[in-house]
């Protein structure tokens, strides 16, 4: 069996886990859903990237804010502790539009495409990869890995009409080696029982 990277795209995977628990955040081993995911293309998951960014805090932090970032900082420690895994951050930026704030993750992408362009480089073993994403901006970097040897498979999700909640760009899928649309199997098979909630 073959080695492979896994690279998530945490917001995305965040918001396919609340459409899939209705409206409930479905609880999944991290490491588990990557290494299944893996094994279902018949390759070994040699090491996880997840990328991410910490929740939005304010010069001086409300009692919520500074809540959720704890929350944060755990969870991000509990990953490390294994060592195949590594976790890329970003930053949130808030806005406020109509009165109403708006929070974005920036320079996640951008980390995403950095690690990409080094896998020719720092993982000579590799010709395929996976991606869980769903963003056109990574085209140019699946198209350029292509021409340097390594395939892409992409997990993603979509719906079709004009009312969908998730859609991944046409040129995404055709750029890439292979795709798989994610189903909220693919989270159950992962699921955390409670004891490895704690």
């Amino acid at each position: 069996m073959k080695n492979t990277l896994v690279l998530l795209d945490a917001g995305f995977l965040s918001k396919l886990s609340k459409h899939f628990g209705d409206g409930k955040y479905l609880k999944y081993d991290i490491i588990k859903f990557s290494k299944k995911i893996a094994e279902n293309q018949n390759l070994f998951c040699k090491h996880i990237f997840y990328y991410t960014a910490p929740p939005f805090q304010c010069e001086k932090p409300t009692k919520k804010e500074s809540d959720r970032y704890g929350r944060y900082e755990r969870f991000v420690k509990k990953l490390l502790k294994n060592n195949n895994i590594s976790v890329r951050e970003g930053r949130c930026q808030r806005l406020k539009i109509n009165d109403k704030f708006i929070y974005k993750q920036k320079a996640v992408d951008t980390l995403v495409v950095m690690d990409m362009m080094r896998i020719p480089i720092e993982y000579k073993d590799i010709d395929k990869i996976i991606l869980i994403a769903s963003d056109s901006d990574f085209v140019p970097v699946v198209k350029q890995l292509n021409n340097l040897g390594v395939k892409t498979i992409l997990y993603t999700h979509y719906q079709k009409g004009r009312t969908a909640r998730f859609s991944t760009s046409n040129e995404l899928i055709k750029s890439v080696y292979k795709y798989v649309l994610l189903t909220k199997e693919h989270f159950n098979f992962a699921k955390l029982i409670k004891e490895e909630q704690k």
